[in-house]
């Protein structure tokens, strides 16, 4: 069927439908991995964003039961060049196409991704409109322009889970990494947590429990917690006030490590200011340097916010920048016991580079003097 994706600047691109037959609309956004589709799809922060995947085979291996960072596809669609229909790959369980009907994604196939994305990288992200039920150009470039823009949605609310949990899974199928017997205690914020993460923290030895992005202080200091983890997530940091006030709380009273959102979030409560990239960081082969040991990791980043080195509080120091555009990647507090990415180290998909991190966070507990704690009941 013939399919088209509508820009709100009134460019379109047209190629042909892949998945559930549809429309839906979107911030248009770009990554350049060569792999790991299944893992991007499902990421919760590509919520409210049609993905552009600048590799231009997709769907070679399938899907399977391993790699899903949530429940289901997150993103609102999907932009490919080729997609082929079966996965070759002894680990799949279906193809691409049938992946998406079945969780009910729009896409589209057949569209130059290069010129797409080289318009991308001249006007920066743009809201946009996939349709394959045969909208004109014109009434798509409109249902584009009439998109709500990511700043102005509450993303985190329709990621985070509903009940705080016991995560239980300790190692991932796929990654080689010996598990540690749980030391201590974390608390993990969910702001579109993906599943990897919580595997490591929990095979870094750490008895992991994960509770909805809008609990407060008082019930997280509760549960008794050693540390507290900041996740991942979609949006906009800057209009998360009530993310930021209770982080800003908890500041100084427990150990904590953040990941992209949460790095964000816990910026932002310390004093500091977020700001859109053009067209952010998204994909598995970002270089980013330790300013503390001169070491360069490869990483993997799905972000469209930063933090400013503009006004940055006294009390933060960067640790970690980007080779690419010299943006803050990391940061950490002068006397609390904080420290934060705004890459992902946990390899899904992406390089193994940065799993020290995991390390260094149990590290960060035990050098605070807590106690010790194995498998406390909640």
């Amino acid at each position: 069927m013939e399919a088209l994706l509508a820009l709100e600047d009134g460019r379109v691109f047209r190629g042909r439908g892949l998945g559930r037959t549809g429309c839906t609309t979107g911030e248009v956004v770009f990554n350049t991995g060569m792999t790991g589709y299944q893992e991007i799809l499902t990421d919760p922060s590509y919520r409210g964003q049609i993905v552009t995947l600048t590799v231009p085979h997709v769907g070679n291996t399938g899907v399977n039961d391993d790699d899903a960072e949530s429940d289901r596809p997150q993103a609102s669609g999907l932009v490919v060049r080729e997609a082929s229909r079966e996965g070759s790959s002894w680990r799949a369980r279906a193809g691409l196409a049938d992946y998406l009907r079945q969780h009910g994604v729009c896409g589209v196939e057949g569209i130059d991704t290069r010129a797409l994305t080289r318009h991308l990288r001249s006007r920066g992200v743009l809201r946009g409109c996939l349709d394959s039920t045969g909208l004109s150009a014109e009434q798509a470039i409109e249902r584009a322009r009439s998109a709500p823009r990511l700043e102005e949605q509450d993303l985190v609310d329709s990621v985070t889970r509903p009940v705080a949990e016991r995560w239980l899974e300790d190692r991932s199928p796929l990654l080689d990494r010996p598990v540690r017997e749980p030391r201590f205690r974390v608390a993990a914020l969910d702001y579109g947590v993906k599943r990897n993460i919580l595997r490591l923290l929990a095979g870094s030895g750490f008895e992991v429990i994960v509770l909805p992005a809008r609990t407060a202080p008082d019930e997280i200091l509760a549960l008794g917690p050693d540390g507290l983890f900041l996740s991942n997530g979609p949006g906009d940091p800057a209009h998360y006030g009530h993310l930021v006030e209770a982080v800003r709380q908890l500041v100084g009273r427990l150990p904590i490590f953040g990941i992209c959102l949460g790095h964000q979030l816990a910026a932002l409560a310390l004093g500091a200011r977020t700001f859109k990239l053009k067209f952010g960081h998204r994909g598995v082969n970002h270089p980013v340097r330790d300013e503390r040991t001169g070491r360069v990791a490869i990483t993997s980043q799905n972000h469209g916010f930063a933090v400013s080195t503009d006004g940055l509080p006294d009390v933060l120091r960067v640790t970690h920048t980007s080779l690419y555009d010299g943006t803050v990647e990391g940061l950490e507090h002068a006397d609390a016991p904080l420290f934060t990415v705004q890459y992902h180290p946990e390899a899904a998909p992406g390089p193994h580079d940065s799993w020290d991190l995991f390390d260094r966070f149990a590290e960060l507990i035990a050098q605070r003097g807590r106690r010790p704690s194995a498998r406390r009941s909640a």
